[in-house]
């Protein structure tokens, strides 16, 4: 991809369309999280439940950290360190910042800082969601995203052939107060990285 791809990129999500685009894991469908049209048609596209959460993908660690000033030393020291990378992160959100993307549970946020050099320079967030129809195999290719759903974006960008590993979703929404944190779903990153990451020295408390 080049620096005009990651502009177009931009300029559609601002505009209220849908992207098919290349993550570190996997390849992914994008819009804009304030706007209700676009969601509601990202999901359409998907066949996705309404109701059914998403995560807020930022392309630069600083840009995730800005939005989210509410966040805890200990949360945002986690944060620091796991991203950006493979992992989607829960995490509390008590100013219930973007709600479309929460589903109906507002109090918790779901994030994802992608490592995709191209897309360093894209400074809007994005709604996003594995570009495949609802419950269907992640796709490590372009030609791997159903055709119906790259009919069907306003842009799509060929990043290659990618790993093919979904993120690996962590709970921190108890990581401030506690130290403790849940793995829901095993992915692109391993167990073991994520301890040595996140479990102090001398704390016995951390589920893994």
């Amino acid at each position: 991809m080049t620096r005009g791809d990651a502009a177009a990129f931009e300029r559609v999500i601002a505009g209220g369309g849908v992207a098919v685009f290349p993550a570190d894991t996997v390849y992914g469908l994008a819009c804009a999280p304030d706007q209700a049209d676009a969601v509601g048609r990202l999901y359409a596209l998907k066949g996705r439940p309404p109701d059914k959460p998403a995560a807020v993908m930022f392309f630069a660690k600083a840009l995730a950290l800005d939005a989210l000033p509410e966040l805890g030393a200990r949360t945002r020291a986690a944060l620091d360190a796991l991203l950006p990378g493979g992992v989607t992160l829960l995490l509390p959100n008590p100013e219930r910042r973007f709600p479309l993307a929460c589903g109906p549970d507002p109090d918790t946020l779901g994030i994802r800082v992608p490592d995709v050099p191209a897309l360093h320079g894209v400074g809007v967030p994005v709604l996003q969601s594995s570009a495949n129809p609802a419950g269907g195999a992640d796709a490590r290719r372009l030609a791997d995203v159903p055709r119906a759903l790259r009919d069907g974006a306003d842009l799509v960008l060929d990043g290659g052939e990618l790993p093919g590993t979904p993120s690996t979703v962590i709970d921190l929404r108890g990581y401030e107060s506690g130290g403790s944190y849940a793995i829901v779903r095993e992915g692109a990153v391993a167990p073991a990285t994520i301890a040595t990451v996140l479990a102090p020295p001398s704390s016995g408390d951390l589920r893994t």
